[in-house]
């Protein structure tokens, strides 16, 4: 017997960011997601000691860069918009 099977589809990345996303919605987004790295490494952190503890803050601080950097492209882009 045999069986025909459909060609599978061409394979693609598991994720992706749609290409007609708006400006908008890619800069809440990344700020939403920097604000949440933020969050679960203080968790994290909490129950860290020595060494690793250190290395969750740094990182923590790296990402609250991030925010810092987002909440002012938030802020840019909202003047655009309003102007």
């Amino acid at each position: 017997m045999h069986k025909v099977t459909p060609n599978p589809p061409p394979p693609s990345s598991l994720f992706s960011v749609a290409a007609d996303a708006s400006n908008e919605t890619l800069i809440t987004n990344s700020y939403e997601t920097f604000s949440s790295v933020t969050a679960l490494l203080l968790d994290l952190s909490e129950d860290l000691t020595g060494k690793q503890r250190d290395v969750a803050l740094a990182i923590h601080q790296l990402s609250e860069l991030g925010v810092l950097l987002m909440d002012r492209l938030m802020e840019r882009e909202a003047a655009v918009v309003g102007s």
